[in-house]
């Protein structure tokens, strides 16, 4: 499974499905929140960083999926 550097602790689980291999579910907000008090961003330059350098980069099959939860997603995009 491919993994983000440095994010093991937003890791909310695995995700599977029919006919592929099991991938790593991470939590957005657990890695914008990482950022933010490790890097020192404010939460506008950790989400363009999460944005354009994480779920931004295609790195291939069983690239790990982004979680945000239904509550707090913007269904307006």
């Amino acid at each position: 499974m491919l993994k983000v550097d440095g994010h093991d602790d937003a890791i909310i689980g695995v995700g599977e499905s029919f006919s592929r291999q099991p991938i790593l579910v991470y939590s957005v907000e657990s890695i914008v929140k990482n950022l933010m008090e490790r890097d020192g961003m404010t939460d506008e330059e950790a989400i363009e960083f999460f944005d354009f350098n994480i779920i931004g980069s295609y790195i291939g099959e069983g690239m790990p999926i982004f979680v945000t939860p239904y509550d707090t997603y913007d269904l307006s995009n």
